[in-house]
């Protein structure tokens, strides 16, 4: 976590800000505002990115997914008066900003709208736009939370409007802070209140080599990510994570119902990623190798435990799932992803195709090792030529030696 300075924002007293540096490219970021005593009007916690389309000078559409933009500043946020309500104002680079306003009624106050703008004159972010210029998508929510309460969203939440995508999780926020002091009351969006509380975890405390009981096969998900109206990546899976945490292991599956998929995708890289009410992101990175393979190049994840502990691990240095750009990779045995000694991930029924999706399909199959039983035939001849000839020299090496036995008999 990166924590910079208290800094004065004009009329609103002082801001901390942290910006947590995660593996994914996203904001994390955490906003405790403060009124002219110094006392806490406004807190916030949040994750969010945003995918735009946007039409380029050859008539062709590009997506492209905003996420670290660098400094991030927050001139225009306030506590609210009588006039004006509390607003959240994020500045993240020449003409990209984010903003929520809130409202107060009698018993609630509301996460009443928020907008984004951004700016397609820089080149960096949109090359080769149309259309070049600050445009901004605003979106009404009115979203009443009881006063006093912390309002929290640990669901992903998505807005579609304009051919942009917003993405936001790991949500905390409490506008109208009473005597300065955060709630400890949390009012649950409708996501996190449907969602299952928690997995199903068989936790022991091992020895050195003691392996926690194993649990039934998960249930295999079919998981996508949209490029504009394409789907530009396809995975059908059964995940099984295995954790260990102090000496505790666990084993976790996933359930695909309670599961919500998003990611992006470039030319040379993709991503995919998950997230339910217990796991704030899990991602599988993809990456082309010479210009005509693809693999699994990363997994970064960051959940909640049982005990409520959080568990992140991220490792880049990973070589599986390689198959030909235009085919898709296929698994159906159980097959393990070691992504660091205390997080390893059980796969079944596997197949992804994470570049060169057409029409929403997956494209012929290259089929694992695990898989491939024609490899059997080879050997299990081979080894039954072997026998056999091992069974000819021994009766042969008997049989010389009775002859031996009866020239010396005469």
């Amino acid at each position: 976590m990166v924590c910079f300075r208290l800094f004065p924002v004009p009329g609103s007293g002082l801001v901390l800000v942290c910006l947590v540096l995660g593996a994914v490219q996203s904001y994390a970021l955490e906003l405790n505002l403060t009124d002219s005593e110094k006392a806490t009007c406004l807190y916030a916690k949040w994750q969010m990115n945003f995918t735009v389309r946007y039409e380029t000078t050859n008539k062709t559409y590009k997506t492209v997914t905003i996420s670290d933009r660098g400094t991030v500043t927050y001139n225009g946020s306030i506590c609210g008066d009588d006039q004006n309500g509390p607003k959240i104002a994020v500045q993240f680079g020449p003409g990209f900003s984010w903003i929520a306003n809130f409202t107060k009624a009698a018993s609630t106050y509301s996460i009443d709208s928020i907008s984004f703008s951004y700016n397609t004159g820089d080149n960096t972010t949109f090359p080769d736009a149309e259309d070049k210029g600050i445009l901004t998508v605003d979106e009404l929510l009115a979203i009443k939370i009881p006063l006093n309460d912390l309002f929290r969203c640990n669901s992903l939440s998505t807005l579609e409007k304009n051919d942009v995508v917003q993405h936001y999780w790991d949500v905390l926020v409490q506008a109208f802070v009473q005597n300065g002091t955060v709630s400890t009351n949390e009012f649950l969006c409708d996501k996190d209140k449907t969602s299952t509380v928690a997995p199903t975890v068989h936790t022991t405390v091992p020895s050195p080599t003691t392996t926690p009981t194993p649990k039934e096969k998960p249930e295999a998900g079919t998981y996508s990510v949209n490029n504009g109206n394409d789907t530009c990546l396809l995975a059908t899976m059964g995940l099984q994570l295995n954790i260990t945490q102090d000496k505790v292991a666990s084993v976790i599956n996933i359930n695909p119902n309670t599961t919500h998929s998003t990611g992006s995708c470039r030319s040379h890289t993709a991503l995919l990623r998950l997230n339910s009410s217990t796991i704030k992101y899990l991602d599988f990175v993809f990456a082309v190798k010479n210009e005509n393979r693809f693999y699994l190049k990363e997994v970064n994840i960051s959940m909640y435990l049982v005990n409520g502990s959080v568990f992140s691990i991220a490792n880049n240095n990973l070589s599986y799932w390689d198959a030909p750009l235009g085919s898709s990779y296929m698994c159906n045995k159980e097959q393990t992803v070691s992504v660091s000694g205390a997080f390893q991930i059980n796969t079944f029924d596997l197949r992804v195709q994470p570049f060169n999706v057409t029409q929403g399909k997956y494209s012929t199959a290259q089929e694992c090792s695990l898989d491939d039983d024609t490899i059997l035939i080879p050997i299990i001849v081979g080894a039954g030529l072997s026998g056999l000839i091992i069974v000819i020299v021994i009766a042969y090496v008997i049989g010389r030696r009775k002859s031996y036995a009866g020239y010396q008999t005469l």
